[in-house]
Formats: structure tokens, sequence, C-alpha cells
């Protein structure tokens, strides 16, 4: 029984004179899960984008940390269930399947 009660994701690329810094907060709340993306271009304003999903939506979601923990503990039983997919949110915040 995982659940991920938040998670920050962070890059940075620093090619030119305009480094992008890109960020992606992850909250679990009462009713689902906030998704907040930003993006900061050089010296640019900030740009945010926010969006939920509902608790019934992400039933069984696995985010990335959630997802090396259970990859740590399959391989030290060394065994994989077969068919072992979970709902999952990819780089760009929607919702997707991730399979082992």
């Amino acid at each position: 029984q995982l659940e991920t009660l938040e998670q920050e994701e962070q890059e940075c690329l620093e090619l030119g004179p305009h480094p992008t810094e890109k960020t992606t907060r992850i909250v679990s709340h009462e009713h689902g899960m906030t998704v907040t993306k930003t993006l900061q271009e050089g010296e640019a304003e900030p740009q945010c984008l926010s969006f939920s999903y509902s608790r019934a939506k992400l039933q069984g979601l696995l985010l990335e940390g959630a997802s090396l923990l259970l990859l740590r503990v399959l391989a030290r039983r060394q065994t994989m269930p077969p068919d072992l997919v979970f709902p999952a949110i990819n780089t760009e915040g929607d919702l997707c399947t991730s399979s082992y």
C-alpha cells in the first residue's frame, strides 16, 4: 500500500545565454492530486500551469519515488509478477500507464 503525498522534480538546462529551469510539483490532497508545472526561461516571467486529478482517476497511481521503491522490493524478492501495470503521470503531467 504505497501512497505518494508529495513529489517535486527539477530540471535545469544551461545552454547559451538563457538558462531554462523546469519544475514539477505533485501534491496529494483529500480530493486527489494537484500537479503544478513551472517553466523559467532566462529572465522572462515564469510560466505556470496547474491542474488536478480526482482520487477516482488516480486509483493505484504509482509516481516515480514509489516506483523506485517498488523496483527495489521486487529485486530483493527476486520475483516479478506477470503483467504488472500501474497508472502513472508522464513528464508532461498527463495520466498514462507504467508497466514492468
